[in-house]
C-alpha cells in the first residue's frame, strides 16, 4: 500500500493537537463549510453524527478525509456553540450542579467515499457554580466559540466534578475511536 494522505476537515487547533498525539500529522487542512443548525426536533446523537457526515462530504480533497463534530446537551436540548457572554452564562447556569453529556463524532471518508464513523458519549457532571464562578469563568472568555460554552482543557476542568468517559472527546476528538478509523484504514499508528 502506498503512502495515505489525510486531509483534516476542521479548522480547530484542538483537534490537530490531539491528532498529533496520535503521531498523526495531516497533509493538508481544510475547514468544511456547512449549515451547522439543528433540524427541528432533531436530537443531540443524530445530529452530530450527521454533522460529521456532513463535514466529510463538504471536503473536496485526496485521499482520505477525517471530519468530527462536538455538541453538549442537557437532556434533549443541544446546547450553542456560544457567541455571546449571555450564551455563556446561560449554559453554565444551566450545567452547574447537574450532568450533562458531550458526544463527538468522528468520521473517516475514504478515496472510494465510503464512510466510516464512530461516536463517543462522555457524561461530565459541573459543581454547583456560584455567580462569582460563573463571572470569573466568562472574564477568562475561554468560552467563545465553545459548545456549551466551556472548555474542558482551561479552566472550567477545575470547575468538573466527575467525569465518566472520553476526556479527549471533550475536548473535540476523541483519541481511542480515531486511532480505531485510521488502524482500520492502514494508516500506521502506535
Amino acid at each position: 500500500m502506498g503512502t495515505l494522505h489525510l486531509t483534516l476537515a476542521s479548522a480547530s487547533p484542538r483537534r490537530r493537537e490531539l491528532l498529533g498525539r496520535l503521531g498523526v500529522a495531516p497533509d493538508a487542512v481544510v475547514p468544511a463549510d456547512i449549515d451547522e443548525s439543528p433540524l427541528t426536533r432533531e436530537l443531540p446523537r443524530a445530529y452530530v453524527l450527521r454533522m460529521g457526515r456532513e463535514k466529510a462530504l463538504a471536503v473536496d480533497a485526496p485521499g482520505h478525509v477525517l471530519a468530527g463534530d462536538t455538541v453538549v446537551a442537557v437532556g434533549r436540548r443541544i446546547l450553542p456553540k456560544t457567541e455571546t457572554e449571555a450564551e455563556a452564562r446561560a449554559c453554565l447556569e444551566l450545567m452547574g450542579g447537574r450532568r450533562h453529556q458531550v458526544l463527538s463524532s468522528v468520521v473517516l471518508r475514504a478515496p472510494d467515499g465510503s464512510m466510516r464513523e464512530r461516536l463517543c458519549e462522555t457524561v461530565v457532571h459541573f459543581k454547583r457554580l456560584s455567580h462569582d464562578e460563573i463571572a470569573a469563568y466568562l472574564a477568562s472568555e475561554e468560552w467563545r466559540g465553545k459548545a456549551g460554552g466551556y472548555a474542558i482543557q482551561g479552566a472550567a476542568e477545575a470547575l468538573i466534578e466527575w467525569i465518566r468517559g472520553s476526556h479527549s472527546g471533550v475536548m473535540g476528538l476523541p483519541l481511542y475511536e480515531t486511532r480505531l478509523l485510521l488502524k482500520s484504514a492502514g494508516f500506521a499508528l502506535a
